[in-house]
């Protein structure tokens, strides 16, 4: 068994109120949660107009379908490059026997 977990950093520099903020995030998580099935929620900065984290968690059995999810999480956030600037994306997978 595999876990692939992570955290996203972003600045969301055109957003002027935190309406927009959490429009723009909950639309990237979504997304996310469901087209690829995956645990994602905003982690940190809940009152930041313009910064937000989000954390997510994957479990799988086969390690070759953790690429197909990595692959997705970028081409979801390069959806969104005009709303979001990515300042931190780190991840790592796990095994688990």
């Amino acid at each position: 068994m595999f876990i692939f977990y992570g955290t996203i950093e972003f600045h969301l520099p055109h957003s002027t109120s935190l309406k927009e903020k959490r429009k723009t995030i909950n639309s990237i998580i979504d997304r996310l949660r469901k087209r690829m099935n995956i645990s994602i929620s905003e982690i940190d900065y809940h009152d930041f107009w313009q910064r937000s984290k989000i954390g997510f968690a994957i479990v799988n059995s086969n390690n070759k379908e953790l690429a197909r999810y990595l692959t997705y999480i970028n081409d979801t956030l390069f959806n969104h490059s005009f709303d979001i600037d990515i300042t931190s994306f780190d991840y790592d997978v796990i095994s688990v026997n």
